[in-house]
C-alpha cells in the first residue's frame, strides 16, 4: 500500500462516519472544494450520491476516504505541476501596421489573445492525442476482492460473493482475458501495490472497490486502475436493494466493459445484461453456501450443501443455487471429500441439469455436467458440454482445465498440455503446479513434471496434493527411493489419506523395500474394515506388487465405483506392466476408451 500523500490531513476517526457535503469532505481532507471535486472525477476518490436528497446531494464515508488516501500515489508537488500556469496579459500592444492599416491597441490585444488561445488549444490537443496514443489497449484485467466496509466481519460472504459475480459476468467477454476468482482471492489481505499485483497476474488493468450493507441495502463502489501507471480512470457507486443484487452486478460489469472499450458480440451483450430479481433471503442463503464452499479456512462441504438446499427450498427457480449444489456434491466425491463418488454423482448430475433447465447460459453448470460425464465415462457428452461451456465463457479456467483432462483421457497429451497452460494463464495462482504437473506426468514428461511440482512445493510447502503428485512423478521416473520421503510427507499432511498409501506401497516395492510395502498394505486393509477406502488405493498398491489377479480384481471394484483412476488408464504409466493382459483390453473397452474421439 502507498504512503499517505504529504499535505493531506491524516484522518482521525470521528464520531460521525458520514460527511454530507462537498464542504465537509474538503475540510476533512484539508483541501478546497474544487480540488476534492477534481480528485473524484480524475482519481476515483469515493464520493456517493443520495438517492433521496434529504441531507445534501453528495456524501462520503470517512473509512473509504482513509483507505483511498493511503493508496493515492500522486505527490502534492507533482499535483501542483498539473495546474495550468497563468498566461501574462498583453498590456501594451498599441498598434500594428500592415499595408497602411492601423489597428487600435484593443484590437491588437484581442488578436494576440486569440492567437495564444489557438496555439494553446493546438498544443493541448496534441498532448491529449499523444496521451491517448501512449495508453495501451486494455486486453486483460483482474477484479480484486471487494473490501467489506460494513463494519461487520460476518458480512464477508457478501463481499466475496459480489466479487465472484462480477468476475463471472466479465468472464463472458471473449475479447477480454479475465483472471479467475481463485487467483484474485489470494490478494484479499493484500500488502502489494496495484502495479505489483497486476504484474503477478499479467494484466493491463485492475478493478478494486468495496461493499457496504445496511439492512437490505447494498452499496458497491468500484474503480478501474491502469496497471502500468496506477492511474484511476473510472469510478462509480451503485446503491441497490439486496434483492436487486444480480442487476447491480450486471451494471458494474457493463460499466467496466464500456470503460475498457472491449467489443461485445450480440450474445455476449445479452448475457452481460441479463438479470433476474431474487429475494434477499434466498440470495443470503446462497452467498453463505458459496462462502462455505470456497473461502479459505471456511471450507465445510456439508454445511455448504445445507445452505444451497435452503436457498432452493425458498426459491426453486433460482438457478445459481443448483450450480452451487452440484459443485458441493462434486467436491464431496473427491479423494479429499470423504464420500464415495457413486453416492453423490447422481445428485451432482441432477443439480447441474436442473440449473441448465432454468438457465441454459450458465457455463459453470455445463462444466460441472461435463466433469460428471467424464467421471461416468460418457465421453462424447462430456466433450460437448466442455465445448458449450467454452463458447459461453471463454475465460472459464475450470472449463479449460476440464477439457485438458478430457483430452488426456483420450490420449491427446500434446493438446492437453496446451489447454492446461491456457487454464493457468486465466487462473495463474489457482491452476497450480499440481494441475500442470499431473498433465506432464500422464504425458510421460517426468523430468518436467518433477521440476514443475518442486517449484509448486517451494511456494506452498504444506500442500499435501503437490507432494502426492510429485511422488507419482518420481516413482514414474524410476526415482522410487526419492519418492518414499515425499509420499511419506504427503501422507502426514493429508492425515493418512489412503489414496496416498497406495502410491507409497508401489514406491516401497520398486525401491526394493518389499517388507515395508506389505506392512503398509496390511494397514490399508485394516483401514478398509473401519470405513471407505477408494479402490484406486489398492489398484496402485497391487500394480506396484505386480499381482495381476489382485490388480484386475480391484479394477473391477473401481469400475463399480466409477473410480477416477480409470479415466486415465489409456495413458497412465503405472498400468504399463499389465497392458498386454487381455483383461486390460476388456477394461479399456468397458470404460469406453478403446475408440478414438
Amino acid at each position: 500500500m502507498g504512503e499517505p500523500v504529504p499535505g493531506i490531513r491524516a484522518p482521525e476517526r470521528a464520531p460521525e462516519e458520514r460527511l454530507d457535503s462537498w464542504k465537509e469532505i474538503a475540510a476533512y481532507l484539508n483541501r478546497d472544494v474544487t480540488t476534492v471535486q477534481r480528485w473524484e472525477r480524475r482519481e476515483g476518490m469515493p464520493v456517493h450520491r443520495h438517492l433521496h436528497e434529504k441531507r445534501g446531494s453528495v456524501y462520503a464515508l470517512r473509512s473509504e476516504l482513509d483507505a483511498w488516501v493511503k493508496t493515492r500515489k500522486i505527490d502534492v508537488e507533482e499535483e501542483r505541476k498539473e495546474l495550468p500556469e497563468e498566461v501574462p496579459l498583453v498590456s501594451d500592444v498599441r498598434q500594428v501596421s500592415a499595408g497602411g492599416w492601423r489597428l487600435s491597441w484593443r484590437f491588437g490585444v484581442g488578436f494576440a489573445v486569440a492567437v495564444l488561445v489557438l496555439l494553446g488549444g493546438a498544443y493541448f490537443l496534441s498532448r491529449i492525442r499523444a496521451g491517448n496514443a501512449s495508453k495501451p489497449t486494455i486486453r486483460s484485467l483482474a477484479v480484486l476482492p471487494l473490501a467489506n466496509l460494513s463494519g461487520d466481519p460476518a458480512q464477508e460472504y457478501l463481499a466475496d460473493g459480489m466479487t465472484e459475480a462480477i468476475i463471472g459476468r466479465l468472464s463472458m467477454i471473449g475479447g477480454l482475458r479475465v483472471i479467475s476468482r481463485t487467483s484474485v482471492m489470494q490478494f484479499k489481505e493484500r500488502h502489494a501495490s496495484v502495479p505489483e499485483i497486476a504484474k503477478a497476474l499479467h494484466v493491463d488493468a485492475i478493478v478494486e472497490g468495496s461493499v457496504i450493507r445496511e439492512g437490505d441495502r447494498v452499496r458497491v463502489h468500484a474503480q478501474l486502475i491502469r496497471a502500468a501507471t496506477d492511474e484511476h480512470f473510472w469510478s462509480e457507486t451503485y446503491d441497490r436493494n439486496l434483492g436487486d443484487a444480480l442487476e447491480l452486478q450486471s451494471q458494474v460489469a457493463q460499466s467496466i466493459a464500456e470503460k475498457v472499450e472491449v467489443t461485445l458480440t450480440g450474445a455476449e451483450h445479452a448475457r452481460l445484461v441479463a438479470a433476474h430479481p431474487v429475494s434477499p433471503e434466498v440470495y443470503e442463503s446462497y452467498l453463505k453456501a458459496e462462502f462455505m464452499l470456497t473461502a479459505p479456512g471456511q471450507l465445510d462441504l456439508k454445511k455448504s450443501v445445507a445452505y444451497f438446499q435452503e436457498a432452493i427450498n425458498k426459491d426453486a427457480t433460482f438457478a445459481p443455487a443448483y450450480v452451487g449444489l452440484a459443485e458441493a456434491y462434486s467436491a464431496l466425491g473427491t479423494v479429499f471429500g470423504g464420500v464415495r463418488p457413486d453416492e453423490v454423482r447422481t445428485k451432482e448430475i441432477n443439480a447441474a441439469r436442473k440449473a441448465l433447465e432454468l438457465d441454459p447460459t450458465l457455463s459453470s453448470a455445463h462444466v460441472l455436467l461435463a466433469n460428471a460425464y467424464d467421471e461416468v465415462w460418457r465421453w462424447a457428452e462430456a466433450q460437448a458440454e466442455y465445448q458449450r461451456a467454452l463458447e459461453l465463457n471463454p475465460n472459464d479456467a475450470e472449463a479449460h482445465l476440464g477439457y485438458s483432462d478430457w483430452l488426456l483421457s483420450q490420449g491427446h497429451t500434446d493438446e492437453a498440455q496446451r489447454w492446461v497452460r491456457r487454464a493457468r494463464e486465466l487462473d495463474p495462482l489457482g491452476i497450480d503446479s499440481q494441475n500442470v504437473g499431473w498433465t506432464l506426468f500422464l504425458s510421460r514428461h517426468f523430468e518436467e513434471a518433477i521440476r514443475e511440482l518442486r517449484s509448486g512445493i517451494a511456494l506452498h510447502p504444506d500442500d499435501a496434493g503437490a507432494y502426492w503428485f510429485l511422488g507419482f512423478a518420481l516413482s514414474g521416473n524410476g526415482q522410487n527411493e526419492e519418492a518414499i520421503p515425499v509420499l511419506t510427507k504427503a501422507l502426514s499432511l493429508s492425515r493418512g489419506n489412503p489414496a496416498v498409501m497406495g502410491v507409497l506401497v508401489r514406491a516401497y516395492v520398486r525401491a526394493g523395500h518389499r517388507s515395508e510395502a506389505l506392512h503398509l498394505l496390511e494397514q490399508l486393509k485394516q483401514r478398509q474394515k473401519q470405513g471407505y477406502v477408494p479402490a484406486a488405493a489398492f489398484v496402485n498398491a497391487y500394480l506396484g506388487l505386480e499381482d495381476r489377479d489382485q490388480v484386475f480384481a480391484w479394477c473391477d471394484r473401481a469400475y463399480q465405483e466409477r473410480s477416477t483412476i480409470l479415466r486415465w488408464i489409456k495413458v497412465h504409466p503405472f498400468f504399463d506392466p499389465v497392458r498386454d493382459d487381455p483383461r486390460f483390453a476388456d477394461l479399456l473397452h468397458r470404460v469406453g476408451l478403446d475408440q478414438a474421439l
